[in-house]
């Protein structure tokens, strides 16, 4: 675990502690309970090493969990034409840090303030609380957005505007249940559909047009 992760949760663990001491002045059971939660916080929290892939015209998952959809519409916000977005979905138990798609220069980062929708919503995309980053490469400018849910209302941003970043690297996190979307060309080949489980920085989901 990077101690940059678990410092994001510093305050929930020090809320846990307290409660889970103070529990145990009145019944082990709390206390109990307290350490299961202090445990599942440490799990959500973790940030395992992946191995990312080499090919340079792989664009890799964002994030871990499930491809909720796959959709041709339009990007307003960064490239401001249509794209292909490939939205993923994570529950509570997956991980919640997020890696660049492709190897690139931030070139935008933007907050959106919004509502806390169920992140299985299709509305949660346009209504909700969001954090929109461009990432810019010689070949393409993809889009990612975080999106917060019912449960995730706090998303991290660790890049900044200028950084350039290697494919998989860690740009920020969401804090439990959530969404992360990509924008991809039209012409990019994805390779992924509604219902796959992706592996944030590692599984291939498209192989962007060669020039």
């Amino acid at each position: 675990m990077r101690f940059q992760t678990l410092f994001e949760a510093r305050w929930i663990f020090l809320v846990l502690l307290v409660l889970t001491l103070a529990g145990g002045l009145f019944t082990p059971w709390i206390s109990l309970v307290g350490l299961v939660l202090i445990v599942y916080t440490f799990a959500f929290f973790r940030d395992p090493m992946r191995i990312i892939p080499s090919d340079p015209g792989s664009v890799v998952a964002p994030a871990d969990g499930v491809v909720a959809e796959v959709a041709e519409m339009e990007e307003s916000e960064v490239v401001r034409s249509r794209m292909r977005r490939v939205a993923i979905f994570l529950s509570v138990f997956d991980v919640h840090v997020n890696r660049a798609p492709i190897a690139g220069r931030i070139i935008y980062k933007e907050r959106r303030e919004g509502l806390f929708l169920d992140a299985r919503n299709p509305e949660c995309s346009a209504k909700n609380e969001a954090m929109t980053w461009g990432f810019e490469t010689p070949r393409r400018t993809l889009v990612v957005r975080q999106l917060t849910g019912a449960i995730a209302r706090r998303i991290v941003g660790w890049s900044e505007v200028g950084d350039h970043l290697k494919k998989g690297e860690r740009f920020g996190m969401i804090r439990f249940g959530s969404r992360t979307e990509v924008y991809l060309p039209l012409d990019a080949t994805v390779l992924v559909k509604v219902g796959d489980r992706v592996v944030g920085g590692v599984s291939i989901i498209a192989q962007l047009a060669t020039e």
